[in-house]
């Protein structure tokens, strides 16, 4: 475990904390309201990516510069900040004052739109951003270049074992309340989306029926052609029987980011809580009884949430994602990209 102190004094900024993969909603937006933290209490996430000024528009930026930084389609603008942020739970937060003329934002909180805007309390060097304005994720990111991590005497970090991922690691229901589909499945299954069709050569992909068809057989079947030829998705991981398929639905690991390793001849990740209740969660409708039931009955008591909606996966990080695939220089999946663009509004599965 791991401290971050500011690289100026050696104050210490934060709680104790180990480092997990950085969430598939990293960079979403969502609806109008509050938004929980970003990250679990005690952990930390490094963006690689650039993040904040200055920007360049698209059309500044040579095309040979722009795929040396990873973007194959055209994005409005390309960030030349710091890369490589560390988020943290804004309650691990230690040390540190709010720099006032710094505190802007749209709605309910501050959105980080004038740069850092907290200070080491020690020393006054600007050292990270809170965010935590209405449609944004609530989180700290602390600068680069003012923090150092600095190592900590306690239990050593234990990464959990693909075959105790099940029984050690919560998954993630996808209804929240009032039916609402979960932003993190959104998000998540934009991103899963975006690398299954880069997989896919142009071809139809067949989905199993279950939890898996209802969050991407609509788009696919709407953004592919209708086969044959076709390939076959499949849902692999720890736990589950080994397959042959075209492509797999495999678990990211949720700490070190890996893959889990299969022999299928693609794979697609997908964060790890998602996978786990595709896998493992019986969806089954119950039947009322009218008598009484036996203790090890399954039940049924609240009733599951169910969507008030079909699925959407958020388009914007779909979008996001397929630019910085290779796969898009390719003339069929930048026209689905080009054409998804164009008429983001204009799609029921969007």
């Amino acid at each position: 475990m791991v401290v971050f102190a500011c690289e100026r004094c050696g104050a210490v900024l934060t709680t104790q904390v180990s480092r997990v993969a950085l969430p598939d909603h990293a960079d979403q937006t969502y609806s109008h309201e509050l938004l929980p933290a970003f990250l679990e209490p005690g952990t930390y996430a490094v963006n690689p990516e650039p993040s904040g000024p200055p920007w360049r528009l698209w059309d500044e930026v040579g095309t040979e510069e722009v795929e040396a930084r990873g973007i194959y389609a055209p994005v409005y603008s390309l960030s030349y900040g710091p890369a490589g942020k560390i988020g943290i739970a804004p309650g691990d937060v230690r040390g540190t004052v709010l720099i006032p003329e710094r505190c802007d934002g749209y709605c309910y909180g501050v959105d980080g739109r004038d740069g850092p805007n907290l200070a080491c309390a020690e020393c006054g060097r600007a050292v990270a951003t809170r965010i935590d304005d209405c449609s944004l994720w609530q989180v700290v990111w602390l600068a680069p270049h003012a923090v150092r991590p600095v190592s900590v005497d306690g239990p050593a970090d234990r990464v959990i074992a693909w075959e105790a991922l099940r029984e050690q690691y919560p998954d993630l229901p996808p209804v929240e309340q009032r039916g609402w589909w979960s932003p993190q499945w959104e998000a998540t299954v934009a991103v899963a989306l975006a690398h299954l069709l880069s997989l896919s050569g142009g071809m139809r992909v067949v989905v199993p029926d279950g939890p898996v068809a209802t969050v991407f057989r609509r788009a696919l079947d709407a953004l592919l052609p209708p086969g044959p030829p076709e390939r076959h998705l499949t849902l692999a991981g720890p736990s589950l029987p080994a397959v042959a398929t075209d492509i797999a639905l495999v678990p990211r690991h949720p700490q070190t980011g890996e893959t889990w390793p299969c022999n299928a001849k693609a794979v697609v990740p997908l964060a790890a809580n998602a996978w786990l209740h595709m896998a493992f969660h019986d969806d089954r409708r119950l039947t009322p009884a009218t008598a009484g039931m036996l203790e090890e009955v399954r039940r049924d008591d609240p009733p599951p949430l169910l969507p008030a909606m079909p699925f959407r996966p958020d388009l914007d990080v779909f979008l996001a994602t397929l630019a910085r695939l290779p796969a898009t220089r390719e003339p069929w999946l930048r026209q689905i990209y080009d054409h998804v663009k164009a008429h983001r509004y204009d799609f029921p599965y969007f």
